[in-house]
């Protein structure tokens, strides 16, 4: 395991972020959490999630279809246990229950797709958002086009959660 600096930065950088693979940053292990490109448990990756919903001033819980769709067991309990810890944090809850694209072309100003996170966090001022339960590329490509924006946005994703 390497220990890694590596952080995306502001500017031209944020349009189009390398990959992290790229920058050295290894995946985490079983029971382990990538925590802005360090490797950390995952007590410690819950931990930095409260700590930054505790001071946000307009979190946003995003609830992708691993976890809205009941499609095995266990999904309607881990459902339930997001939906109260947004209530403890009085987070919004915008669900994704689809991602897939609109075609053809859409006008996203003039009819923003709930499908898009990235317009639906520009036009809501959201500071802080937890994604969870969706397909992990998804939740990189998002995350890139979140960046692309400058937002001051403090972004997790528990892509595996639903799974």
């Amino acid at each position: 395991m390497v220990n890694h600096i590596y952080k995306v930065v502001a500017g031209p950088e944020g349009y189009f972020p390398p990959a992290a693979a790229a920058k050295g940053i290894e995946l985490p292990e079983n029971k382990q959490a990538l925590i802005e490109g360090a490797i950390a448990s995952e007590e410690k990756a819950m931990q930095t999630i409260v700590d930054k919903l505790s001071r946000a001033e307009n979190p946003v819980f995003f609830p992708g279809p691993l976890l809205l769709w009941d499609w095995k067991s266990g999904v309607s309990k881990k459902a339930q246990a997001v939906k109260e810890l947004a209530g403890a944090f009085h987070a919004r809850i915008i669900s994704m229950p689809d991602y897939r694209p609109k075609y053809p072309m859409i006008n996203p100003e003039a009819e923003i797709n709930p499908n898009h996170p990235n317009l639906t966090i520009w036009h809501n001022k959201i500071d802080v958002c937890v994604f969870v339960g969706v397909h992990c590329h998804y939740a990189n490509i998002a995350l890139k086009i979140i960046r692309g924006g400058h937002t001051v946005l403090y972004d997790r994703t528990l892509c595996t959660y639903g799974a």
